[in-house]
């Protein structure tokens, strides 16, 4: 499913602002749960593609939702469908979100242990290679190197 662009939420009738309102969180939805295939599949948290449509899409559910809370919007909705149309759209989202946060937190883990795993190897490779043990004293045998060339 590819997300509408230029999601507006409607300030007329409150049908149509919980309309709007559906709209952007069923693309809300579409989004977290394309990005949660791709976290399945083992990729990064950081190669994601749909991290900024993500973040524009929750950026405009978090202002609706003030707006609602701040009473700057009016949500009470007249039509018992509809309403729990809405209802029943918030509650996917807190499903897929919480899977997003689940699926973000292995992929963070994921990266640490591969950094962790990186470090390791470069600390194994400084400490073959130095001739200074960890408490800065030689633990090779010093070696005298001459030449019995004249010039």
């Amino acid at each position: 499913m590819t997300p509408e662009r230029n999601i507006k939420i409607n300030p007329a009738g409150n049908d149509e602002r919980a309309r709007s309102l559906i709209a952007l969180i069923d693309n809300l939805i579409a989004i977290v749960n394309e990005e949660n295939v791709e976290l399945a599949k083992g990729l990064p948290a950081s190669r994601l593609k749909q991290v900024d449509e993500k973040n524009r899409l929750a950026t405009l559910f978090e202002q609706c939702v003030a707006e609602a809370v701040g009473k700057t919007a009016n949500l009470n909705v007249q039509d018992r469908v509809l309403r729990e149309q809405l209802l029943d759209r918030i509650l996917k989202l807190r499903v897929a979100m919480d899977e997003n946060v689940l699926r973000l937190r292995a992929a963070i883990d994921a990266s640490n242990r591969r950094i962790e795993a990186i470090m390791q190897a470069i600390r194994e490779q400084i400490a073959n290679v130095s001739p200074y043990g960890a408490g800065g004293r030689r633990v090779t045998p010093a070696m005298s190197y001459g030449t019995n060339v004249r010039a």
